[in-house]
């Protein structure tokens, strides 16, 4: 069974503002979500949801499918997961949707193929999929500041009150959710006010770049120009997305 693809791509971003139009490797960045989608045997079709008549035209020009424009209101800085799929079922009657977020651009669409299959195979056990890495280092490790000193997130660990400089080793492995690819149920999203429910399934992936800053765009550049997603970018040069 082949599912659709969902890419939310407003225009209003803030930290690196019109990110999902900024080139990477002379593409695009919502592009590289668009064809790794479309390289997938998994995935049939291939939708953006934006407010942004640039970054629709964008789209279209790399083979996805635009049948509405996002309202305003599903498009502000507080807008979550759930008021862009729900709007996307609102209008589209799948399923399932695979949601890609464009911020996580370079990704195998073998491995794509592997998670929807596992999706597919495990559907009836979970609520919800997402798709995340290992944390090199668990919250319990984390500070924050609080009146000018250092300051745990938590009150205790195990009725240790001083657990931040316990070895990482003793806390329970940690995970990022990393985009890569998430996998959202219409029968739950409906019937809900979130998008995935409290029984989301795992898939571990390997440590995943995503982009929320200028560095992180400098990064993924850097992966690009070393060689990280050529199967991608010889796929748009060829006229994948033509």
């Amino acid at each position: 069974m082949k599912i659709p693809a969902l890419i939310p791509a407003r225009g209003g971003s803030k930290g690196v503002p019109r990110k999902n139009i900024k080139l990477i490797g002379g593409h695009p960045l919502i592009a590289y979500s668009i064809v790794a989608s479309r390289m997938s045997n998994k995935i049939n079709d291939v939708f953006v949801s934006t407010d942004d008549r640039e970054i629709a035209a964008i789209a279209l020009k790399y083979g996805a499918k635009i049948p509405f424009l996002r309202p305003m209101e599903y498009a502000s800085d507080l807008s979550g997961d759930w008021e862009v799929i729900n709007h996307f079922f609102q209008n589209i009657d799948e399923p399932y949707v695979a949601y890609m977020r464009p911020t996580t651009p370079l990704r195998d669409p073998k491995k794509i193929d592997k998670y929807i299959n596992f999706f597919m195979k495990n559907k009836d056990d979970m609520s919800g999929m997402r798709s995340m890495h290992e944390l090199s280092e668990p919250p319990y490790k984390m500070l924050m500041i609080k009146d000018g000193f250092c300051a745990g997130f938590f009150d205790d660990f195990d009725g240790i009150k001083n657990y931040t400089n316990l070895p990482r080793q003793v806390f329970p492995k940690a995970y990022h959710p990393n985009g890569y690819i998430d996998i959202v149920k219409r029968s739950h999203v409906l019937k809900s006010n979130d998008a995935f429910g409290m029984r989301i399934m795992p898939v571990i992936t390997s440590h995943t770049n995503e982009i929320d800053t200028y560095d992180d765009f400098k990064r993924i550049q850097q992966q690009v120009s070393n060689g990280y997603g050529d199967s991608l970018l010889a796929r748009m040069k060829n006229g994948l997305g033509s």
